[in-house]
C-alpha cells in the first residue's frame, strides 16, 4: 500500500515505529523494523551524548533501508545531538516538544526529512508553518505524552487535517492493521504505533515492564500527573500516590518533588515496574504476545491488507446493488 508517506520515506509500509526511550534506544529495533519494510526509529532522548554517534552508526550499519531519530528537542544537550545528526546525515529527523524553525534549513541543505511531533491543532498548525515535511498527530489513547486534553486520535487526526495540508501520520490507539487502516480511512498518510513494538523481542527494556504491559487490558492505564506534563501509564503504587496527591490537594511544590521521584528509566531499565513509571498505550490491551519486530511488521501489513479488501468488498457491493 502506497501513499504520501511511504513515498516521501522510501518504505514499503505506512507504518512507523515510535521513538520509544530506552526501548528503542540501542540500534536493535530500529534496524529490525527499517529492515522488515516499515520506519525503524531511534530515541535519541535517554543517550548520553558521548555513547549517540556509536549507536547512530551501529543502526546504520545495520540496515541499508530509511531510518529516523527522534530527538526531544528540550532536552538537554539537545543541539549536540542535532550536530551529530547532521554530520551523519540522518535520513529522516523526527522531533519534539520544541520549534523545529531554527533547524529546519541545515537539515534541508543534505536533504532530511523533518516530521514534527505534535498532539493539539495549535501546534500543528505552527509546525505547519514553520515549513516541516509532514507531522505525527498523537490522540490520547497513546503512552508517553498524549495530550493533556485527552481527545481521541480519531478527532484529533481529523480535525488536524481540516486545517493543515502537509501529510499526517496517526499516532495512538492503534495496534494492528485494523487500527491502522481505521487511521489511514480518516485521511492519515500513515500510522504511527508504540505499545505494539514495545512488546517485541528487539525492544531493549526490562522483561518486568514487558510482562506488566502484556498483562494490562485496555483500561488499565490513565493520564498521570494532570497538574504538571501528564503521562499515560499504568495504573500501579506510583501512579495511586499521585491520584492521593491530587485528591488531598497537595501543594504543587510537593507535588512537582513526588511525580519527578519516579523515572521511566526506574521502570524500563531497573524492572520496578510498581514505584517506576510504566509508560504505555491503551492499546496494549489488544496485544497478547511479544513477537520479534519483522513478525509484528508483517502481519500489521498482513492484517491491513485484510481490512481494506474487507472495504474494497463492501464499495463494491454497493457498486453492484
Amino acid at each position: 500500500m502506497q501513499t504520501q508517506i511511504t513515498r516521501m520515506l522510501g518504505i514499503e509500509h505506512p507504518i512507523i515505529q515510535a521513538g520509544m526511550s530506552w526501548a528503542s534506544s540501542s540500534a536493535a529495533l530500529p534496524a529490525a523494523v527499517s529492515n522488515a519494510g516499515a520506519l525503524g526509529v531511534l530515541a535519541a532522548g535517554p543517550l548520553r551524548t558521548a555513547d549517540f554517534p556509536q549507536v547512530l552508526d551501529e543502526l546504520a550499519g545495520a540496515t541499508a533501508r530509511p531510518y529516523a531519530v527522534n530527538i526531544p528537542l528540550y532536552r538537554q544537550g539537545s543541539a549536540e545531538i542535532l550536530d551529530i545528526m547532521h554530520s551523519r546525515r540522518v535520513p529522516v529527523v523526527i522531533a519534539s516538544q520544541g520549534g523545529p524553525k531554527a533547524h529546519l534549513p541545515r537539515f534541508r541543505e543534505y536533504g532530511a526529512i523533518w516530521i514534527q511531533v505534535v498532539a493539539t491543532l495549535e501546534h500543528a498548525k505552527k509546525a505547519a508553518d514553520a515549513g516541516v515535511d509532514a507531522l505525527i498527530v498523537v490522540g490520547g489513547e497513546a503512552g508517553g505524552h498524549p495530550p493533556a486534553n485527552e481527545v481521541s486520535t480519531l478527532v484529533a487526526v481529523r480535525r488536524v487535517l481540516q486545517e493543515v495540508s502537509i501529510p499526517v501520520i496517526a499516532g495512538g490507539g492503534a495496534a494492528d492493521g485494523w487500527g491502522i487502516a481505521a487511521l489511514l480511512a480518516l485521511g492519515a498518510d500513515a500510522v504511527q504505533l508504540g505499545t505494539r513494538f514495545l512488546l517485541t523481542e528487539e525492544a531493549t527494556v526490562h522483561d518486568n515492564y514487558k510482562q506488566a504491559v502484556l498483562a494490562a487490558d485496555v483500561h488499565d492505564t490513565a493520564l498521570i500527573g494532570r497538574r504538571g506534563l501528564p503521562v499515560r501509564g499504568l495504573r500501579n503504587a506510583f501512579a495511586q500516590s499521585i491520584f492521593d496527591a491530587e485528591r488531598d490537594q497537595m501543594a504543587q511544590e510537593d507535588y512537582d518533588t513526588l511525580f519527578k521521584q519516579s523515572t521511566l528509566k526506574q521502570a524500563a531499565l531497573d524492572g520496578d515496574v510498581q514505584w517506576g513509571k510504566v509508560e504505555l498505550g491503551q492499546s496494549a490491551g489488544l496485544i497478547s504476545r511479544i513477537e520479534p519486530a519483522a513478525h509484528v511488521v508483517a502481519q500489521l501489513a498482513r492484517e491491513l491488507d485484510e481490512a481494506a479488501t474487507r472495504l474494497g468488498a463492501m464499495a463494491q457491493a454497493r457498486v453492484q446493488a
